[in-house]
């Protein structure tokens, strides 16, 4: 199997379910709470290790209280963490969900340490970045690093994958161009692409305006509507969904880029890389939580085995 590096966020997850969201100026009692850790990066990290890929961390954390859990948490899962860096004077990166009774959920993001982590930090790593079959990325890290990290990719022909979540007005096309896989989900590639996207056909239009800009692959989250897969020159795919009953979508879509970078790096057929990715991110829905609902190896392949 090949070695995947996470560039990106880590997070402290401080999860709220509440029966509804307060409106303005209200207060009302939620039935509970709970804190894991979370962070793009760091989730898509834990899903790809927990089915058992070899994983390294770029990202840096706070010296404050949950600094060590974080890191601790990595080195619980088998993430390299020679590039996990502490930041002094800094807090960690803090994520407040709230979880409604539907399963749907809201998010706030303090970026804290993430905002730090620069294109020397990705230099620095570059003999072990080398090593990599997939490096993969979000956007709760400054842009200039991870243009940086794509350009470090394609020039050591290592292929790379970028989610553009939470997705900026300011993403510079041509400097994604270089990218292997595009993963957003409707709402990202609706920013991204500047054109509607309520419907799978306006997906697959917005998509392909991707892919005329330059970027060869595009694959579209759908949430409960499986995925779709857009490619220069081909058809669009779409990859089936998986029916289970939800629980809690938070995290979802980091489970689905996770195992797909496990499973791609194992023998590079996408196809079965995504619909592996629609079922782990599907069974992932079933539990509450997020690095808590990412199921090991032996459970997800149960699952998948019920199904």
């Amino acid at each position: 199997m090949g070695k995947i590096a996470v560039v990106g966020s880590n997070m402290v997850d401080l999860i709220t379910y509440t029966a509804r969201m307060p409106g303005p100026g209200e207060t009302i009692e939620a039935p509970r709470f709970e804190m894991g850790c979370g962070g793009k990066g760091a989730n898509q990290a834990i899903a790809a290790a927990r089915l058992g890929a070899e994983v390294m961390m770029v990202t840096k954390v706070g010296d404050d209280i949950f600094a060590d859990n974080t890191i601790r948490n990595f080195e619980e899962s088998g993430i390299d963490t020679r590039y996990v860096e502490r930041v002094p004077g800094t807090s960690s990166g803090v994520a407040p969900i709230f979880v409604e009774p539907s399963g749907e959920n809201s998010i706030l993001i303090i970026k804290g340490a993430n905002a730090l982590l620069s294109p020397a930090d990705i230099d620095r790593a570059a003999e072990d970045l080398k090593g990599c079959d997939l490096i993969v990325m979000q956007l709760e890290v400054p842009l200039e690093t991870i243009y940086h990290t794509i350009a470090f990719g394609a020039r050591h022909g290592i292929e790379t994958l970028l989610n553009p979540a939470p997705a900026p007005t300011d993403l510079d096309p041509k400097r994604i161009e270089q990218v292997t896989f595009l993963v957003p989900n409707q709402t990202e590639l609706a920013t991204i692409s500047g054109l509607p996207v309520t419907s799978e056909a306006e997906a697959e239009t917005a998509a392909r305006a991707l892919i005329v800009r330059g970027i060869r692959t595009v694959i579209v989250t759908l949430g409960a509507r499986g995925a779709l897969l857009v490619t220069k020159g081909e058809e669009t795919r779409r990859i089936e969904p998986v029916r289970v009953t939800p629980v809690d979508t938070t995290g979802a879509g980091d489970a689905f880029i996770g195992s797909f970078a496990r499973y791609y790096v194992e023998n590079r057929d996408l196809d079965a890389a995504l619909h592996m990715a629609v079922r782990y991110a599907a069974d992932s829905i079933t539990r509450p939580g997020t690095q808590k609902s990412y199921a090991g190896r032996e459970a997800f392949e149960a699952f998948c085995a019920s199904l």
